[in-house]
């Protein structure tokens, strides 16, 4: 009981990333270490993007001049987990039908519960960042590959919809040895994301957004009284006039760069006061 109780008396967890694009080089480490680790299925023919499932995308950007003066850019893209302008009311947690796609309060987290998703897919139309994707087919391994897939993820059956879920399995097991160990707090390096180990450029830092001991934190500066906004000047969110409130924080010394976040008008400035209250 005695444990129980310190571990209910934890503040909430805000699992979140910040990645800086300046320092990402567009390797492509993140999104094969989010393959394995998360036994995302792949086809023999992976020709056409449009069904390829990619939990984790990278895309190009440029800023759109010609040589010499060409810059490019690449921004990995995982799910957002967003919380909504009322914490817990994500695009698409709040269509789903089946309850098949949730928000935790503890953690953050919009989980995907493939037992329950019958696939009608509105989580897919409500997602502004296209980071759902619909399994047509049942995952078909190369021979042997079945014995080198991760046991702590289950692979997915056709039908279903599946997204990042920020490796939470490795929450749960860390979770698990905390509790057995006096209920005590889960620590920063216990809980690590797959792609935010396996960059090569330490472009992606992974924590918890409300403990201001972690890095994340501390990069970020989030301001929990304003929607979580970002107190760092080189911090942007994709499409944050939205109000969709996402954990992943976005970081970049150029102008073009934070911009290409969203629609901006020629008078705006990317994070702007009212920005978002301008045009949601």
């Amino acid at each position: 009981m005695k444990q129980t109780q310190i571990h209910n008396e934890q503040p909430p967890r805000r699992y979140g990333m910040a990645i800086d694009v300046d320092k990402c080089t567009g390797c492509g480490s993140c999104m094969v270490a989010c393959f394995s680790e998360n036994n995302v299925p792949f086809k023999q023919d992976e020709t056409d993007k449009l069904l390829s499932i990619t939990w984790m995308r990278v895309y190009q950007l440029t800023n759109g001049k010609t040589f010499p003066h060409t810059e490019v850019a690449y921004l990995p893209r995982p799910c957002q987990h967003c919380a909504g302008q009322h914490e817990g009311h994500s695009p698409c947690v709040s269509v789903c039908p089946a309850t098949a796609t949730d928000y935790s309060a503890d953690t953050g987290i919009v989980s995907q519960i493939y037992t329950r998703c019958f696939g009608c897919r509105y989580c897919m139309g409500a997602c502004p960042y296209h980071a759902r994707y619909f399994n047509w087919w049942d995952p078909v391994w190369p021979d042997g590959m079945e014995k080198y897939l991760s046991p702590n993820v289950s692979p997915r059956m056709r039908g279903v919809v599946e997204k990042c879920s920020f490796c939470f399995h490795r929450y749960q097991m860390a979770r698990d040895k905390a509790y057995t160990e006096g209920g005590r707090k889960v620590q920063e390096a216990e809980y690590q994301t797959a792609c935010a180990q396996a960059c090569p450029a330490g472009a992606i830092v992974f924590g918890d957004l409300n403990d201001p001991s972690h890095a994340v934190n501390q990069i970020v500066k989030p301001d929990a009284h304003n929607h979580y906004k970002s107190g760092n000047p080189r911090a942007f969110r994709l499409l944050e006039r939205l109000g969709t409130n996402t954990k992943v924080y976005y970081l970049s010394s150029r102008e073009w760069v934070r911009r290409s976040g969203d629609n901006y008008r020629a008078d705006e400035q990317p994070g702007m006061p009212g920005a978002a209250a301008q045009h949601g």
